[in-house]
């Protein structure tokens, strides 16, 4: 029996991996949080998630590590979508765009949150959806 056991789903980009020392999953879960916080702070805190997230990546296992990707591309999809939305509320469908992009970010975040306690890669990791 191997120390590092992996187990992949064809069908699936989600890797599970079971090894007798404990993955630390603090780091992605605080970059979810600092990206929930950014609703409140205006993205502020986001900026301080993804910089965290870049230097990070590459320091972990393959489904940390897609945990990281999906971050990152959840910082700068998630940056153009509240942009577009900015711009849109010249006339007023912004609004609702804006709403729409944060639930998305609620979405992305609490699957990432999801995908990290069940120690997985994220679902679609390339995904401009949820």
């Amino acid at each position: 029996m191997s120390d590092n056991l992996q187990r992949e789903n064809p069908h699936s980009e989600n890797i599970v991996i079971e090894s007798p020392e404990p993955v630390d999953t603090t780091l992605p879960m605080v970059i979810y949080a600092l990206y929930l916080a950014s609703i409140i702070t205006g993205g502020l805190t986001a900026l301080v998630g993804v910089v965290i997230a870049y230097v990070y990546r590459g320091k972990g296992p393959e489904w940390l590590e897609r945990h990281y990707r999906y971050q990152i591309r959840t910082f700068w999809i998630g940056l153009l979508y509240f942009c577009l939305s900015g711009v849109l509320m010249f006339v007023l469908i912004g609004f609702v765009l804006w709403l729409v992009a944060v639930v998305w970010l609620v979405i992305r975040c609490v699957k990432g949150f999801k995908g990290l306690q069940e120690k997985r890669s994220p679902d679609n990791v390339d995904t401009w959806l949820v």
